[in-house]
C-alpha cells in the first residue's frame, strides 16, 4: 500500500530511481542538482540500491559513461543542471542518435553569465534540439511519479530515446513536500526490467554510432526526427496507464478552470500552481473569464493537443523563463505561435519573459500580464515579446 512521507524534493526523486532499480549511475555534483546523487551514493554504499555508482571528473564524462552503460543493456540515469548541462552537450545529440534510453533529471538553473544559481528554463533551452524527450514536473509529486513513467516510456522499443525530467531548482529540489511513495512491488507491476533490442556484447560484437557518410547521414536524421514525434503517442499510452494504475493521471498539456475562458495563461513548471492562485483569484473575485494551461511535454511538442485546446480563445498568454537573444520571440512564445499560425481563428498570442535568474512571479504579475494580453488583443499591438518585472 502506498505511503504519504515529507521528504525533500531531491531525495524523494532519487528514492524513485532506487524504486526503478537501476542499473548504472554517473554523475557530477553541481548545485542544485547535488542533493539527488547524494544520496543515490549513499543508497548504493549502504547496500539499499544494487547499482554501479560511477564517480567522473566532469558533466562530460558522466554523459560519456552513461552513453557506455546504455549500450551495453544497463538502465542508466544521471542529474545536472545548467553549465553542467552544456558541459554534456556534446554527448548530449549521440545518446538519442544511437536511440539509447538515458534518463536524466534536470535541475533547472540560468545560465552564466553573470554568475547565477537560481532558477529559469535557459539550461533547457539551451539544449532544445539535441532529439530529448523533454517532460515537466510541477511539484515533488509529480517529479517522483514522472521519474518512474520515463524509464517505461524511454525503454519502450516503440521509443527507445533519452528523457530529461524538469524539475525547478531550489524552487522544488531544495524543499521539503508530501510525498505518495509506491512500494517496491507496485513499482515492479508497472515498470518491467530494461530489455534492450541492441546491446554491446563482446561475445557478440556489433558496432554502434557509426560514420555517417552523406548517402546515409540524412536518412539517419528523419529516422530519428520521427521516432521523437510517434513517442507522443505512447508517452500519452504510459500516463493513461499510471493513472488507471495508481488514480494519478498525466496529461501531455494539463488544462485548469479552463471553462468559459476568453483568456488563458500558458507555463511550464512550478510556477504553474503560482498560476493557478490568480487564476481562483481572477475568477472568483472579479469574474473574469481566465484559465491556465500548464504545458507538461515540451519536447515532442504536442502541437494537436494545443490547437484544439485554444479553440475559441480570443487571447493567449504565454509566459517563457529564458530569452532567445536577438530572435523574434521567447522559446515558448515562439514555438506557440508557429504551431497556430496555419490554424483558423487562433487566438491572439502575447509572448512574456519573466522569472529570469530566480526572480519571484507573483500571482500579483500574473494577474497584471492577463491584463495586458488583453489590451493587446484588443488593440491588436504587433510585439516579439514583452519583459515583466524587469528594472528598466
Amino acid at each position: 500500500m502506498a505511503k504519504k512521507i515529507g521528504i525533500e524534493v531531491s531525495l524523494a526523486i532519487s528514492e524513485a530511481v532506487k524504486l526503478a532499480d537501476v542499473d548504472a549511475i554517473a554523475a557530477y555534483p553541481i548545485t542544485p542538482q547535488t542533493h539527488i546523487v547524494e544520496h543515490l551514493s549513499e543508497l548504493v554504499a549502504d547496500g539499499e540500491l544494487n547499482a554501479e555508482f560511477i564517480p567522473v571528473e566532469s558533466e562530460h564524462s558522466a554523459m560519456s559513461v552513461c552513453a557506455g552503460t546504455s549500450a551495453a543493456g544497463a538502465r542508466t540515469y544521471t542529474a545536472t543542471s545548467s553549465q553542467g548541462l552544456a558541459l554534456m552537450n556534446e554527448i548530449l545529440f549521440i545518446i538519442p542518435a544511437l536511440r539509447l534510453p538515458v534518463v536524466m533529471t534536470l535541475a533547472n538553473r540560468s545560465m552564466s553569465g553573470p554568475i547565477s544559481i537560481w532558477n529559469d528554463h535557459s539550461d533547457l533551452m539551451s539544449v532544445r534540439d539535441t532529439g530529448w524527450i523533454s517532460i515537466f514536473a510541477e511539484n515533488g509529486q509529480e517529479a517522483f511519479d514522472l521519474t518512474l513513467q520515463s524509464f517505461k516510456i524511454a525503454e519502450d522499443h516503440r521509443v527507445m530515446l533519452p528523457i530529461n525530467v524538469n524539475i525547478d531548482g531550489f524552487t522544488l529540489s531544495h524543499v521539503i513536500e508530501p510525498h505518495e511513495f509506491l512500494s517496491q512491488e507496485e513499482v515492479d507491476s508497472f515498470l518491467p526490467p530494461y530489455d534492450p533490442p541492441l546491446q554491446l556484447n563482446p561475445d557478440k560484437p556489433v558496432s554502434m554510432g557509426m560514420v555517417g557518410i552523406p548517402e546515409i547521414y540524412f536518412e539517419a536524421k528523419k529516422a530519428q526526427d520521427v521516432a521523437l514525434v510517434e513517442s507522443k503517442a505512447v508517452i500519452k499510452e504510459i500516463f493513461q496507464e499510471f493513472g488507471e494504475k495508481f488514480g494519478r493521471t498525466y496529461n501531455v498539456i494539463e488544462s485548469y478552470r479552463t471553462e468559459d475562458a476568453e483568456t488563458l495563461l500558458l507555463t511550464m513548471g512550478s510556477i504553474s500552481e503560482t498560476a493557478m492562485e490568480a487564476i481562483d483569484m481572477m475568477k472568483d473575485e472579479q469574474g473574469k473569464k481566465v484559465g491556465l494551461l500548464r504545458l507538461r511535454l515540451w519536447r515532442p511538442f504536442p502541437t494537436d493537443e494545443l490547437r484544439e485546446l485554444v479553440k475559441g480563445i480570443k487571447t493567449l498568454a504565454v509566459i517563457d523563463r529564458a530569452v532567445s537573444f536577438g530572435g523574434t520571440g521567447a522559446p515558448v512564445g515562439g514555438e506557440i505561435r508557429s504551431a497556430l499560425y496555419s490554424t483558423e481563428d487562433r487566438p491572439y498570442v502575447a509572448s512574456f519573459i519573466a522569472g529570469l535568474g530566480g526572480r519571484d512571479v507573483t500571482i500579483k504579475d500574473f494577474m497584471d500580464m492577463v491584463t495586458l494580453a488583453e489590451k493587446m488583443e484588443t488593440e491588436q499591438e504587433v510585439h516579439e515579446y514583452k519583459m515583466i518585472g524587469v528594472r528598466e
